[in-house]
């Protein structure tokens, strides 16, 4: 199938919904918070409306954090994030019981696309285990030629509807909306990182496996494998295909 192509204005409007999206909520807690300190003089409801404020406000910072490195340009002074912001960032995501995330990378500085493809396919494991559980990401290699391996294991535990073919870059119909464009936009970031992503499922738990997009070479004389992504001619890692990224 052919690759669906967005350009600058689109993509860039997409990702700001989503943007928007995962922060609309706790700005909204902030307002009401606000609202009850304006008229409520009872102590308890004061203090609930204080506490209400804070979580919203903690929720709100860790969030643009999170997307300040997954979707934009943090870094791009350079062509490295270091990992420990990565995780850093990361467990900001997860402040409450419902998900618990399990982190094992090196300390180093990785390629930026690399360390934002390992931030977009936390966000998407952690849509795999809808009713929460254990998101456990594995980092082994050096930054050139990592292996990237998350596990999502929970009740219900599924790969996300057609989360590999908007990867591909070849979403059912053609089109992408503010829904679909987070993998979308990982399977950009994969291919500018020239890594293949594959997803695989046992039971309850769901193994997004990253690896080195082979050789041309490499793959003539070898299929690649299942699952792999990207059948178009790969960039640097610091030239994204299609649309420039951050």
């Amino acid at each position: 199938m052919t690759l669906v192509q967005l350009d600058a204005l689109d993509l860039s409007a997409l990702l700001c919904s989503r943007v928007c999206h995962d922060v609309i909520s706790p700005v909204g807690a902030i307002v009401n918070g606000l609202e009850v300190l304006e008229d409520e003089s009872d102590a308890s409801m004061r203090e609930f409306a204080l506490e209400l404020i804070a979580k919203s406000a903690r929720q709100a910072s860790a969030r643009l954090q999170f997307a300040r490195i997954a979707f934009g340009a943090a870094g791009s002074a350079g062509a490295s994030i270091d990992l420990a912001d990565a995780e850093k960032v990361s467990r900001g995501m997860f402040t409450d019981d419902k998900t618990q995330l399990a982190w094992s990378a090196p300390q180093a500085l990785y390629p930026k696309n690399k360390v934002k493809l390992i931030l977009n396919l936390v966000v998407i494991a952690q849509s795999a285990i809808p009713r929460g559980g254990l998101i456990d990401v594995t980092v082994k290699g050096d930054g050139e030629a990592p292996t990237i391996v998350i596990t999502a294991k929970g009740s219900h535990a599924r790969i996300p509807p057609h989360v590999e073919a908007l990867m591909a870059g070849t979403p059912e119909g053609g089109t992408v909306d503010a829904h679909a464009i987070l993998p979308f936009y990982a399977g950009l970031v994969a291919r500018a990182a020239q890594m293949d992503v594959s997803f695989a499922i046992t039971g309850d738990r769901v193994t997004i496996g990253a690896v080195p997009t082979p050789e041309p070479d490499a793959v003539e004389a070898s299929p690649a494998p299942h699952g792999a992504l990207g059948d178009a001619p790969h960039p640097s890692d610091d030239e994204p295909p299609e649309t420039a990224l951050a």
